[in-house]
């Protein structure tokens, strides 16, 4: 289901994917199976989704963001690209951004450019990542910091 108010330009759309009103998705996108990618958002060209993920409102992915399978990423939670950005001055290639499976980004956290959130870790609600989280963390602050384990999600 893409709603007729959105601006969908990506023929690489999985079935069961609904993209809601005022989402705009670049042509070389590509977005997985049954995913729910929420209003107003924005997904540029060089950007792969992958399936059952869930990008709620106020979501912009930048070239160079991996979002892999079962990934919750919270409203207005804001992924960067470019470590030293400059008005009409771009790398030659952004940095790559991962999530890996299963991992969680809570409202409004902000994720640097070329970190990795690892297998089933969750960022908490407004946090800045600026370094890789490892598997399972549980990271939270300005900068993130890894406060606990979800042990429990490894059986």
């Amino acid at each position: 289901m893409i709603h007729s108010l959105s601006d969908v330009q990506s023929i690489n759309i999985g079935q069961g994917t609904r993209i809601w009103q005022y989402s705009v998705v670049f042509k070389d996108a590509v977005i997985g199976d049954n995913c729910n990618i929420c209003a107003h958002t924005l997904i540029e060209n060089d950007v792969i989704v992958g399936n059952n993920v869930t990008i709620k409102s106020g979501v912009y992915l930048w070239d160079g963001i991996r979002i892999e399978d079962n990934v919750f990423i919270g409203p207005c939670a804001a992924f960067t690209n470019d470590k030293t950005p400059r008005s009409k001055k771009y790398p030659e290639k952004f940095l790559i951004t991962t999530v890996k499976k299963n991992a969680s980004v809570g409202a409004n956290s902000t994720i640097l450019p070329g970190v990795t959130l690892g297998e089933f870790c969750m960022v908490g609600a407004g946090s800045v990542v600026t370094k890789d989280v490892p598997p399972f963390a549980v990271v939270y602050g300005n900068p993130a910091k890894i406060i606990r384990y979800n042990r429990e999600l490894e059986a």
